[in-house]
């Protein structure tokens, strides 16, 4: 057998070329993307830091491969190392949840946690079926039932009949009475626990006893707290729940997916139910290469190292909350007991967007977001602050009291902005600090070089040396 490589056909040779020999101008983004990670301090609380490992397994081979179906059922050829992969992926999914195999099951191909939730509507409801989940003005998520007056939002507000449950205004706890109370009344068929701008843990129990009332399924999308679940850092829904959905990227650190977990005791087809729902009603062949990345998460979040993470997480989030109550600022339920803090802004006269533009302008990100009493998601009283990605940076608490105190000068920019504005308009709050004129710009400018100058002291997750991170022209940290 010949020693030489064979050349390729010269209308193949892309094939064969880097990323920045191919495509400089995509490449280029993506390293000035590397670098706004590096240089910034992430805070958006559905967001993290995935690893070297699943990384590489996200961007393998793997992404060639056509597996529509399950594995031994696969409706092409060639299937035979996806087929190990993913029944690797489902025993780590079981693992890290400390699942008995013989109650639980689990399908790891949602492409994310919006398609595992619809997923899991189709084969639990039916159409016009009735749900009820947190409203989204309350922390819920768009896809448990969110509508307005004028429109229905998402697909689950169209497909079914929804009655949204709320927090208590004055706690920004959840009303359980209240929502039991609603129950009896609008009897749903479905009951949705989980959120994406909730800082407490879940009554299960309680929420378990308002749907068996109903004779309704109890489902938990736990996307948001999933690494905290597997740490045992929050209360399990396994233990009560019918349906457990999940992305994957959230606080447990792996590729952006979703899972679908189910109890097999209850219902006889209930496994058959979830898996036909995921394909063929709702999406087509997997991506192998997500899967593949999602059984390296796994493993890692089943570490003890994981563990550590997950407790690193919950008391960054409690020291930020600590540093912002010490400044007199007023938090939603009055702090925090998981991954994320929800600020709330009104008694300063901000709004949430007007935090978020500043915080952007100074490499922070965070999201502006509603909070309990605001008459819409649209026009937020606040922001959500999380932990996680900064605690991938390997951040502790001193670190986070460090960024709490940027995000206090933050807001004393953005009074000292919407003063110079003269109005409360977001469009003339932007204007007012990029005109360049008064006292914000220099703030903003004096801000964002020490933020930056903080962040590049911490490693970034996924690039082992981060000195061959470029830096764009012209800046100077």
């Amino acid at each position: 057998m010949s020693s030489t490589v064979p050349v390729p056909k010269d209308f193949n040779a892309c094939l064969y070329t880097s990323l920045a020999e191919a495509d400089p101008e995509v490449n280029k983004i993506i390293e000035d993307e590397t670098w706004r990670q590096f240089s910034g301090l992430e805070l958006i609380a559905s967001e993290n830091l995935t690893s070297l490992a699943v990384m590489e397994a996200n961007g393998s081979i793997l992404t060639n491969k056509y597996s529509e179906g399950l594995p031994g059922a696969r409706y092409y050829g060639g299937n035979e190392h996806i087929d190990i992969l993913e029944n690797l992926c489902r025993d780590r999914a079981l693992k890290a949840f400390n699942l008995d195999p013989k109650i639980w099951g689990v399908n790891v191909q949602p492409y994310a946690g919006s398609t595992a939730n619809f997923a899991a509507f189709t084969a639990l409801i039916q159409p016009q079926d009735r749900i009820m989940g947190l409203g989204l003005p309350d922390g819920g998520h768009l896809t448990h039932g969110y509508y307005t007056a004028k429109k229905k939002i998402t697909a689950s507000s169209i497909y079914f009949q929804s009655f949204p449950y709320q927090v208590d205004t004055k706690t920004g706890l959840i009303d359980y009475d209240r929502l039991e109370t609603n129950a009896n009344l609008f009897k749903p068929r479905l009951v949705i626990c989980g959120a994406s701008a909730y800082p407490r843990d879940w009554d299960y129990a309680r929420l378990r006893a308002i749907a068996d009332a109903q004779g309704a399924y109890l489902m938990m999308d736990m996307a948001h707290i999933s690494g905290l679940v597997a740490a045992a850092e929050q209360n399990s829904p396994f233990e009560v729940c019918d349906v457990v959905t999940t992305t994957t990227h959230k606080t447990l650190r792996g590729p952006r997916a979703g899972l679908i977990f189910f109890r097999k005791d209850k219902e006889a087809d209930i496994e058959a139910r979830i898996n036909a729902s995921v394909f063929p009603a709702c999406q087509g062949g997997p991506h192998n290469n997500t899967i593949a990345g999602i059984a390296v998460a796994l493993k890692q979040a089943a570490d003890p190292a994981f563990k550590a993470y997950a407790k690193q997480v919950r008391a960054n989030a409690a020291a930020m909350a600590a540093v912002l109550f010490k400044h007199g600022y007023r938090l939603q339920t009055d702090g925090t007991e998981n991954h994320l803090v929800l600020w709330d802004l009104r008694p300063l006269g901000l709004t949430g967007s007007k935090v978020e533009k500043i915080c952007d302008a100074a490499h922070i990100t965070l999201n502006k977001n509603a909070v309990a009493g605001d008459k819409s998601a649209q026009v937020p009283g606040g922001v959500r602050i999380g932990a996680s990605a900064l605690t991938s940076r390997s951040m502790v608490e001193k670190d986070v009291e460090q960024v709490a105190e940027f995000l206090h000068r933050v807001v004393q920019i953005s009074l000292t902005t919407q003063k110079e504005a003269g109005s409360k308009l977001l469009k003339d709050f932007v204007t007012a600090y990029e005109s360049g004129n008064g006292e914000a710009p220099k703030l903003i400018a004096e801000l964002k070089k020490d933020v930056m100058k903080f962040a590049t002291g911490f490693p970034l997750p996924g690039v082992p040396d981060t000195s061959v991170i470029k830096r764009p022209a012209g800046v100077d940290l």
